[in-house]
């Protein structure tokens, strides 16, 4: 059984295949399938270590971006994207996977091109309460959709697309709440506010929180992910900012979060910051409050759609960029945590949100198929 996944060049797409090449591996162990060998094609590796721990075999593919305002660099992305199909489909038919499952993203799109050319069987899965263009173009040919957001299914054929929920990796589902502080190293017994400003990192959400962290640390501990690229920046502007201050060991800024990194600041957490990409998934399986920030629509289609469909829920409160400022957002935090009854209602709605075995359902169906393709 060989199985391609295919998915751009984001944590956002990168994560969720590896949560599903997982009860991939699982499955085909627990029910003594013939071992499935797994691919993983995409314009980068993004976490090689990932990919040799799961034993998948990276294949380089070409993508190029299709941008909503004029650039210069849709004219070379095009030409990128060509190489790269012709690539894709020499790469492909040397495998000729049993199944291609696409994750979306333009680096997706060579893979699921070939698989097309080749009558290849494709699955894909839909992240985002809209979907992009690269999976609304290959929905139209999948065998089966799996959608993150129930109103995303409206804009596929209604007999090939389910609600799954978005994959999550079962070694960060649990929060680990055994003394969480001390492994930050917080000096502080109050709420803690854990800020994901992403893997980029937010320059806004950074900026946000610097203007106000005397007044947080007044009262809250913060545990702020700030971006690798940011994280020099924020944590030099912090030192000066709480230079005299005698709360200052209640700030921790990292550039980066590993899995017990991650599930430790999820314990320790009252509240979450974040943007609405996959992390809206992972912050309702703990069961935490939280405000969503998205990216603007001018630049990223799906994000405040998808805050919003989650806000619906009751589970989060949203800020968009255009209306944050540094006074909103402390505002908005000091309104969820010092009410009691407003923080255990999004407690409470994130339970109906949440699905702890999207990734489990999405690799059965993948399997399923693979194995009439193979027979």
């Amino acid at each position: 059984m060989k199985i391609l996944l295919a998915g751009g060049g984001s944590g956002g797409h990168f994560y969720p295949i590896i949560a599903v090449a997982e009860s991939l591996k699982k499955i085909v162990k627990d029910e003594k399938f013939v071992d499935a060998e797994m691919y993983f094609m995409a314009p980068s590796p993004y976490d090689e270590r990932l990919l040799f721990e799961n034993n998948i075999l990276f294949k380089r593919s070409y993508a190029g971006k299709i941008r909503n305002y004029f650039s210069v660099k849709n004219f070379f992305d095009f030409f990128k994207t060509a190489v790269g199909v012709v690539k894709a489909i020499i790469d492909v038919w040397s495998i000729y996977p049993d199944v291609v499952f696409g994750k979306g993203g333009y680096g997706s799109f060579p893979a699921l091109f070939a698989a097309r050319l080749l009558r290849i069987p494709v699955v894909i899965h839909e992240s985002d309460s809209k979907p992009g263009r690269v999976n609304a173009w290959a929905g139209k040919f999948a065998k089966r959709i799996a959608v993150s957001y129930e109103s995303a299914a409206q804009f596929f054929p209604a007999g090939k697309v389910a609600h799954t929920g978005n994959p999550v990796r079962p070694e960060i589902m649990d929060p680990i709440t055994t003394d969480p502080g001390k492994f930050f190293g917080l000096d502080t017994p109050e709420p803690v506010i854990f800020i994901l400003s992403g893997s980029q990192g937010s320059q806004k959400i950074n900026e946000s929180i610097i203007d106000i962290l005397p007044d947080i640390v007044e009262n809250y501990g913060v545990i702020h992910q700030t971006g690798k690229t940011n994280f020099e920046s924020v944590s030099q502007t912090a030192d000066v900012v709480l230079k005299d201050n005698p709360r200052k060991n209640r700030y921790k800024p990292l550039a980066y979060l590993n899995v017990l990194a991650l599930r430790m600041a999820a314990g320790a957490s009252s509240i979450v910051i974040s943007r609405a990409g996959s992390a809206i998934f992972e912050i309702a399986l703990w069961k935490k409050p939280s405000i969503i920030i998205p990216i603007p629509e001018e630049v990223s289609h799906d994000q405040t759609s998808n805050a919003f469909a989650y806000a619906a829920t009751g589970a989060c409160s949203v800020i968009e960029e255009t209306n944050l400022t540094p006074h909103v957002l402390l505002a908005e935090i000091r309104r969820i945590l010092n009410n009691s009854a407003i923080s255990s209602k999004m407690i409470a709605s994130t339970k109906a949100f949440a699905v702890r075995d999207a990734a489990d359902k999405i690799a059965r169906e993948i399997i399923n198929i693979a194995l009439t393709h193979e027979s």
